[in-house]
């Protein structure tokens, strides 16, 4: 007898008989898996730097002020009005965005796929299949999702630094492109050069990480606890969603904003020739001792507050797309 004979309703592509007669969703192969991540990952991402970009503009405007003369913006908003109303939204605050969202997806996606495979080591090693990971164990995930994708933001990080501060050595001479740029590091560093500002990026993703990703699964967690135990959804309805993807976002620049801040400075440096390249801790005492703490948080500010809208949406729409087209 079929499932519809049995008073269910009928099974979907995704759903078989289990060997009690019950409607199951079928299993999910790792390259299945793998490809939800990616997949899903990438357009979460994209979608956040969209929402992202106008903010990191304004911020990279205001650090990027020339010194020893009258500061062209007095704050964000006065940033917004005069990029606005210069080149208008799009020319203004969009400028240069399809590098950032090639990097954008490639970061989410590797995010969330190694934050998967992290957590599913976690089990098979030490906390087994039968319940839910504590939430230590989550946090271990995210710092480990955090570090493996260091690897691969650090190159991307390097080339958006230099872009967004072109040090030409002629006033109003045209910013290098991003090819310009790479056959450069490559020809004064070779190919270590790339992952100048490492330390920096490993610091603020492993750490930021394990903070993004404990504050939306904590938060989440207090909010399913207020639910009904007899309320068998698995996705939190979407403003929650929202809340605790804005709590990651917040959590995950505020905490570990110092180690961003000295690798951009490591990272769009000038260094003569025959002179040696600063390492990160001297980076980070030569900043403190001439600004302090302030220093280490200059434009903390507008990145969390643009981070709180990306990461609400980035969560929300791979939770989405995960309900609606994958398979768990």
């Amino acid at each position: 007898m079929d499932a519809a004979g049995n008073g269910q309703a009928p099974m979907t592509a995704n759903e078989h008989l289990s060997s009690e007669g019950r409607v199951v969703p079928k299993p999910v192969s790792e390259a299945e898996e793998a490809i939800q991540d990616v997949v899903f990952g990438s357009a979460a991402g994209i979608v956040g730097k969209y929402i992202e970009y106008p903010f990191d503009t304004v911020k990279v405007r205001l650090q990027s002020q020339p010194e020893g003369r009258p500061p062209l913006y007095t704050g964000p908003l006065d940033c917004f009005r005069q990029s606005i109303k210069k080149d208008g939204v799009i020319g203004g605050l969009y400028r240069g965005i399809s590098a950032p969202l090639l990097g954008a997806a490639i970061e989410t996606s590797s995010l969330f796929f190694s934050y998967r495979l992290a957590q599913e080591a976690l089990r098979a090693t030490t906390y087994g299949f039968d319940h839910p990971l504590p939430m230590p164990a989550l946090c271990i995930a995210g710092a480990t999702s955090g570090a493996f994708t260091s690897l691969i933001l650090t190159p991307i990080e390097l080339i958006k630094c230099k872009m967004q501060v072109p040090l030409t050595a002629k006033p109003g001479a045209k910013p290098p492109g991003p090819v310009m740029i790479i056959a450069d590091v490559f020809r004064q560093q070779g190919l270590l050069g790339f992952w100048r500002g490492q330390l920096g990026t490993l610091i603020r993703e492993t750490g930021g990480s394990a903070a993004w990703f404990g504050s939306f699964e904590g938060v989440s967690l207090l909010f399913r606890s207020r639910q009904s135990v007899q309320d068998g959804a698995r996705s939190l309805p979407i403003y929650q969603q929202l809340l605790a993807g804005a709590t990651a976002g917040m959590s995950y620049n505020f905490v570990f904003y110092p180690a961003d801040t000295i690798k951009s400075r490591m990272q769009t440096e000038v260094v003569e020739a025959g002179k040696h390249r600063k390492t990160f801790l001297n980076v980070g005492r030569s900043l403190f001792q001439e600004q302090g703490l302030r220093g280490m948080y200059r434009g903390c500010g507008i990145t969390v507050g643009r981070a709180a809208p990306s990461s609400a949406f980035i969560f929300t729409v791979y939770e989405g797309l995960k309900d609606t087209f994958g398979r768990r």
